[in-house]
């Protein structure tokens, strides 16, 4: 006979603690492999031309992100609160720090989430039978989407757990079919004309800039690794879960794209790879023909509406956490009885419906990449501040090659983020922009919007 299941505990703030590692593994997962994965490859291979770079490129990319999970697996575990990186940074540096780092990762969640749902809607347009397309177009589905996640995550944390673990699973298996199947093909040819290469290798360099572009290609991909320290207060047991999920998602990940850059490389020739924009998709036609492009499709709704759920059940965590320090409204701190942060997910999903109506993403995506790019940085920042300033608290989890691991993930950080002020000005200034119309609008509140208690 079985046992019966645990009751419920709420945390001080209301929120269910309900959540175990499959959760923070499916959270990671599900959060980092979006559509990325389908397109990068062959942006990889063209800078660096070689299949021992290539592989060597994600490998990189992927230890980066660990040494990154790491770091913030110690935060985690240590203050197992509910908002992701404005809990680290306001514990560090002070409450005006931690509203500019909370209001910056809302906001890029809300860009990122009004995207991708963009994204679905154009795939799925795609598949409706053209005598009924004419009363739906991209946006209508895209918001419809929105509803539809809104609507699980407001069953409560239970049901967005759930559907979490499920998507991500789906995600992987689509995945890996789709490499092992790859490997079951002849091996393409080598790229040789009359006895020479027909794609050279860079050499000096043209290969240092071109490693350069393609990790930060590969790193883009790994972005996402952080979901589970959203939900933090809401694991059951956090000082065990969060390291494990934070670690074994970013080595979850790393193991799936070193398999589908090995299947791809096995099935495409250096040349066609490094020339395809979505390489995914010619090795699907090499395995199912003319049908490989809506194997790829099919692959590429999974992948981001697994991205959705994600971001859909994160981003409501933030505003809840800003809230309940007095950062934001009380109102937004309103738990229902699932657990779910009820008025702080109408705000962020009727935010990305906004966005998607607006329907222009150039610029919007530009500032939430440069956003998304500085938040592990203060995460970082927030980590070395603690050691110094709070040897004392409590740390179940110590991050492993302290100081050194910090530090390389730090400069790397700081790299990426240079890297995205001077490749994209204009997007990144207006980003700063925005950040710091969020500084001056968390001061008025500081001043005059919080009650005479606060």
């Amino acid at each position: 006979m079985s046992n019966p299941p645990p009751p419920e505990q709420r945390s001080s703030g209301g929120l269910l603690s309900v959540l175990g590692v499959a959760f923070g593994l499916a959270g990671s997962v599900g959060g980092t492999i979006g559509a990325g994965i389908l397109r990068t490859p062959g942006l990889v291979a063209a800078q660096l031309a070689t299949a021992p770079l290539v592989l060597g490129a994600w490998l990189i990319g992927g230890l980066y992100a660990l040494l990154g999970a790491i770091c913030i697996a110690e935060l985690a575990a240590s203050l197992p609160r509910a908002g992701g990186w404005y809990v680290y940074a306001e514990q560090a540096f002070g409450r005006r720090a931690g509203w500019l780092v909370g209001w910056t990762d809302w906001l890029a969640h809300c860009i990122g989430l009004a995207w991708v749902a963009t994204t679905v809607g154009e795939l799925l347009v795609e598949w409706i039978p053209k005598q009924a397309a004419a009363p739906w177009h991209g946006q209508t589905i895209a918001l419809a989407v929105l509803i539809l996640f809104s609507g699980i995550q407001w069953l409560g944390v239970r049901a967005g757990g759930a559907s979490q673990e499920l998507l991500s699973l789906v995600k992987a298996v689509a995945f890996l079919g789709l490499a092992a199947a790859s490997f079951l093909l002849p091996a393409a040819a080598p790229d040789v004309v009359a006895g020479h290469p027909t794609v050279l290798q860079p050499q000096g360099s043209e290969l240092w800039i071109g490693a350069v572009l393609a990790l930060q290609a590969v790193v883009t991909t790994f972005d996402g690794w952080a979901s589970p320290v959203y939900f933090a207060e809401e694991f059951s047991e956090p000082a065990r879960d969060l390291p494990r999920s934070l670690i074994g998602g970013v080595l979850a990940v790393l193991a799936l794209y070193l398999l589908i850059n090995g299947a791809l490389l096995h099935v495409l020739p250096m040349q066609t790879l490094s020339q395809a924009t979505l390489p995914a998709a010619d090795a699907a036609r090499r395995l199912l023909g003319s049908q490989g492009a809506q194997l790829i499709t099919a692959v590429a709704l999974v992948s981001l509406l697994g991205l959705i759920n994600t971001v859909v059940m994160a981003a409501p965590r933030i505003l809840f956490g800003l809230s309940r320090d007095r950062l934001m409204p009380a109102w937004l701190n309103q738990v229902n009885q699932g657990g779910t942060p009820a008025a702080a997910l109408l705000l962020t999903s009727g935010s990305a419906a906004l966005l998607v109506l607006v329907g222009s993403f150039d610029h919007l995506l530009g500032m939430g990449a440069f956003l998304y790019v500085g938040l592990p940085l203060s995460g970082i920042a927030a980590q070395v501040q603690l050691r110094r300033q709070q040897p004392d608290l409590p740390r179940p989890f110590l991050s492993w090659g302290y100081p050194v691991t910090p530090w390389l993930v730090g400069a790397g950080s700081l790299a990426f983020l240079v890297g995205a002020l001077i490749s994209d000005t204009a997007d990144s200034l207006l980003a700063l922009a925005l950040v710091g119309l969020g500084a001056l609008a968390g001061e008025l509140w500081q001043r005059y919007g919080q009650p005479a208690s606060a």
